[in-house]
């Protein structure tokens, strides 16, 4: 069985879900080596891809792209590099981590708010319904008094 066709950058684009211009701009950055056609058009194939899904999860955790030219670098020089992609990906980890529970706790609060309005007009018996459910939930970060408003 031979591997699937590469895609053009419209076709990347599609299947990745962002614009053909995010994908330029990774090029540019030097994140990937895409392969041209003999006209000069990149050609995407599921190596890249993958590639660029995993750089596109990165970003999306906030992973700037010193990090990400960072991390690509690794992976260019090869399989001994290894531990320190790991190192590199555990740091980022801890800190998406440190802000989910940031995050956690601005939702709590968020909530507590809307409950107490709830109370305060009534709704006691239509409370507003959690998207995300938030297993041990760390108390709220400390701020300054809270306001009535």
């Amino acid at each position: 069985m031979s591997a699937p066709a590469p895609l053009s950058i419209q076709e990347a684009a599609a299947r990745l879900g962002v614009s053909p211009h995010t994908l330029r701009y990774y090029d540019r950055e030097g994140l990937l080596d895409v392969p041209r056609a003999s006209g000069g058009e990149r050609r995407y194939s599921e190596r890249e891809l993958a590639l660029l899904r995993f750089l596109l999860h990165l970003r999306g955790t906030g992973m700037g792209m010193a990090g990400l030219r960072a991390y690509m670098a690794l992976v260019r020089e090869g399989e001994h590099t290894a531990p320190e992609r790991r190192a590199l990906l555990v740091r980022h980890e801890q800190e998406v981590e440190a802000r989910l529970l940031e995050l956690q706790a601005d939702l709590s609060a968020i909530r507590a708010k809307i409950a107490r309005y709830d109370a305060h007009l009534g709704c006691g018996d239509t409370p507003a319904t959690p998207v995300l459910p938030l297993p041990g939930v760390q108390a709220p970060r400390p701020a300054a008094q809270e306001a009535s408003a």
